[in-house]
């Protein structure tokens, strides 16, 4: 696989970026009459890694714009789930920062995350099997049981199927419906920004296409959401920005078009990536 640390894959005319400034110069704020707007979500020179001395990330840098859905895609072990649990305090960083809307949030604890406007939807094991639905969305909102009736309200109004089977056990569901409740919990404390990993792994290609048009729906009801995403193509079909991981580091970055459509990536990338899929099906 290629070093992503010198850009030396752009090629002149090319929309999308690499290298360095690959975090940097598509994000919407550059160049633009928006030049002011905060990123809800950025991290800058990201180094982290699950050993001491053995680095995953390598001087990630990503940033994420109100109403934003910004996708991940990169070859595996590129460090695209490591990025999100360094967002969310579940790997710590070494190097960098993150911040939440300007502030510092960089390795503070996952529960002062969430009360702070963090989602987080890990890739499995995300939903209590044992309780029902409805008990699975209480407990996403346990630090503002006031607010239970009030945001359970909105969340059977993006997904009507679990209002109707609110009573359900979730260990009983299927992949893609526990996926639709691990989602709905952590939409209940109204995040900032969700963070989802991988959301379509080990689903269907009919429950896959459900669970990208369910991302979707809840961008667009207001949420900013970051997406790592095995299935590449899909995820730019349906991505505002997006960044291709390499070894830790930015190799490319752009709109989810300008990537798609990219010689570069498309032969560096999309094709492996698509071999990924098909060989874990």
């Amino acid at each position: 696989m290629t070093d992503a640390t010198n850009g030396s894959h752009a090629t002149n005319g090319s929309h999308a970026t690499s290298g360095a400034d690959a975090g940097r110069a598509s994000s919407p704020a550059a160049g633009s009459g928006t030049a002011t707007l905060e990123p809800v979500m950025r991290a800058s020179g990201l180094v982290a890694g699950y050993l001491p001395g053995v680095n995953i990330l390598n001087g990630c840098d990503l940033e994420c714009y109100p109403g934003e859905l910004i996708g991940i895609i990169g070859p595996n072990g590129a460090g695209k789930s490591t990025l999100l649990k360094a967002l969310f305090g579940l790997v710590s960083v070494r190097e960098g920062s993150v911040t939440l809307e300007g502030a510092d949030i960089t390795n503070m604890k996952a529960n002062k995350l969430v009360q702070a406007g963090v989602g987080f939807v890990p890739q499995s094991n995300n939903v209590f099997p044992s309780l029902s639905i409805e008990e699975n969305l209480q407990m996403g909102i346990y630090l503002r049981p006031k607010k239970f009736s009030e945001r359970l309200e909105v969340i059977y109004d993006l997904f009507p199927v679990l209002g109707e089977r609110k009573g359900q056990r979730a260990g009983s569901l299927s992949g893609g419906e526990r996926q639709s409740v691990a989602m709905a919990r952590a939409l209940m404390m109204d995040p900032k920004v969700l963070l989802l990993d991988e959301p379509s792994a080990g689903l269907s290609p009919v429950r896959q296409d459900e669970t990208f048009i369910r991302t979707r729906r809840i961008n667009k009801a207001g949420v900013s959401i970051i997406m790592v995403e095995q299935n590449a193509r899909r995820c730019l079909q349906i991505c505002d920005r997006g960044y291709v991981l390499d070894q830790g580091r930015n190799a490319y970055s752009g709109t989810g078009r300008e990537l798609a459509d990219d010689p570069k990536v498309i032969e560096l990338y999309l094709g492996t990536l698509a071999k990924d899929v098909d060989a874990a099906r």
